[in-house]
């Protein structure tokens, strides 16, 4: 059975997986808002985090900042977004994380996506990857890198010819995927028939319409996506999942206890 945990705060996230009887977690590391480097808020710093997660047999997760956009044509937006997603990496490294998670990006409505997408490729190659980068499908935006399956497949053999691109994997989100306008009965096997694995999923509902384009997360079984087909989709990738939803630890611990009791 998929592990299933959730997105809890990053100051304790052993302490945040116990409060959600679970074994994977995923955090920032500092400020998701921001440009500046990541910061190890766990009491002893990222030894003792890694020794205690290992010793409580927690799987660690980290979110990458949401304003990295390494497909971006403008040089002040790129060249700083790839600068911190490798701290993030190498931050990820010190705590024993299993991978870091970065969305797809995109570019303006205007612009070429093969710039893009050929962005990616540069940057995995220019990338230390001492552990795995998760490409996160994203929910919005016409050009978008990893919104549809056909820009996924482009963004894959772009980044393919790159050295290093054995150590970059897919992250799905079932709430980007079904905004995005991508049918979640059959996504997992689209995913990976492109990327050939698919690492985590964030098995989250959506409280908007499909193909709407809007980011909004919710709690399983109040949006828009039937809750069976969200079930399935964990199931069928195989991967560990987080959910990514409101209420906290006892909203989070009601999804996880849900998608439990239909994975059995």
């Amino acid at each position: 059975m998929s592990q299933i945990g959730a997105h809890v705060e990053q100051e304790d996230p052993v302490a945040a997986a116990r409060a959600r009887d679970t074994t994977v977690v995923q955090f920032f590391l500092g400020d998701p808002q921001s440009y500046k480097g990541p910061v190890i808020r766990y009491a002893g710093g990222a030894a003792a985090l890694r020794a205690d997660a290992e010793a409580a047999g927690v799987s660690l997760f980290v979110h990458a900042p949401y304003p990295i956009n390494v497909a971006a044509t403008n040089n002040r937006i790129r060249i700083p977004g790839r600068k911190l997603l490798q701290q993030h990496v190498l931050a990820a490294a010190r705590i024993g994380a299993k991978g870091v998670v970065v969305h797809g990006g995109h570019l303006g409505k205007d612009e070429d996506a093969a710039i893009g997408f050929d962005n990616w490729r540069k940057c995995v190659e220019g990338l230390e990857l001492p552990v795995p980068l998760l490409i996160e499908n994203t929910a919005g935006g016409e050009n978008a890198m990893a919104r549809r399956i056909g820009a996924i497949a482009r963004l894959w053999e772009a980044i393919g010819s790159a050295s290093g691109s054995d150590r970059v994997g897919f992250c799905l989100d079932t709430c980007h995927a079904h905004a995005g306008g991508n049918d979640l009965s059959t996504v997992v096997d689209r995913v990976r028939a492109i990327t050939g694995r698919i690492d985590l999923v964030h098995a989250n509902d959506s409280r908007d319409e499909f193909d709407s384009g809007a980011d909004r997360h919710a709690n399983v079984g109040s949006g828009s996506i039937a809750a069976d087909v969200l079930a399935d989709v964990v199931r069928a990738a195989g991967a560990p999942a987080v959910c990514e939803t409101p209420g906290g630890v006892d909203g989070q611990s009601a999804d996880i206890r849900w998608l439990r009791s239909r994975l059995g």
